[in-house]
Order: structure tokens, then C-alpha cells, then sequence
């Protein structure tokens, strides 16, 4: 099966990923979760007009929160609403993952943080990611092995 391509001619659905994230937290266990949006945002998120480095979830309750994301309203946005780019937005999860992270977050100390953003079956979607917090030293030891990665890459397909 082959996906629709867009007008650009791109197979990709995402619209942003956070790549920070890789980098400030050893990642576990992902999910995926729906969005709340309004149709200004929506229109904004096919624009590409969005960004969610400096985002995090946040539990309040019993319900998910993305707090910190930054969709930037466009410029042909209707006069008649007021669009608040950073204002915080409902994640949609079905019970037993919000129970897995809430408990997950208050007992073990985990963090919940977002990695990507993309579209699946026109609808948006976040991916979101328990994770732990890296300390200065792991974050040099995982550059040290990505770099030996790929340096090791280069030796075999150079001989």
C-alpha cells in the first residue's frame, strides 16, 4: 500500500518532530493521542506553522494537558475569533493509557514529554513519550556512540 502523496510530492505525514527530545531524556514507552483542536489550528498545522520543542504534558484530573506548543495562527485567520497561540490543549486518550501514565509519572518519577506530530487519516495526532531525564554525562556518552556509529558506518562502506 503506498501513501497519498501531498502537492509537493512527499510521502511524509509528519508535521514536526521534536528532536530535542531524544536528546534531553532517555525515551521508553510511546503513544499515540489525539488532539483537541480549533479549525484555525488545524488549518495552522497543514501550513506547517507549528512548534513543540518547548512542550511537555502535564495531568490535571484524570485528564492530559499539552501545555507549551506554539501553533502559530496564519495571516488569513477569520476577524470574528480571537486565535491564542499557546494555549493549552486536551489530549485524547482512552482511560487505561491515561491511568498507565498518571500512574507512571507520580510513582516512578517518570516525565511525559512530546516527540512528534503528524496526520493519520486526516486527523492530527501527537506522539507522546514516557521519559526519564538524562544527565549531562549520559547525554556525552550517547553523542560518544552516535558519533563511533556513525564513523564505523563510514569505515565499511569506504573499506
Amino acid at each position: 500500500m503506498s501513501k497519498k502523496k501531498d502537492k509537493k510530492g512527499t510521502n511524509s505525514s509528519t508535521i514536526v518532530l521534536n528532536k530535542k527530545s531524544r536528546h534531553d531524556y532517555s525515551l521508553e514507552d510511546r503513544f499515540e493521542a489525539g488532539l483537541a483542536l480549533e479549525g484555525w489550528e488545524v488549518k495552522s498545522l497543514r501550513a506547517g506553522h507549528v512548534q513543540i520543542k518547548d512542550s511537555h504534558i502535564y495531568f490535571k484530573n484524570g485528564e492530559a494537558f499539552l501545555l507549551g506548543a506554539v501553533i502559530t495562527p496564519l495571516a488569513t485567520a477569520s476577524t470574528h475569533i480571537n486565535p491564542e497561540s499557546g494555549r493549552t490543549r486536551k489530549l485524547l486518550l482512552n482511560r487505561q493509557e491515561l491511568n498507565r501514565l498518571i500512574g507512571a509519572v507520580e510513582r516512578k518519577g517518570y516525565a511525559v514529554v512530546p516527540t512528534a506530530m503528524y496526520w493519520k487519516k486526516g486527523r492530527a495526532k501527537i506522539e507522546i513519550a514516557l521519559a526519564k531525564g538524562k544527565k549531562a554525562h549520559d547525554k556525552r556518552a550517547s553523542e560518544k556512540t552516535r558519533d563511533w556509529e556513525r564513523e564505523k558506518g563510514r569505515i565499511m562502506k569506504h573499506g
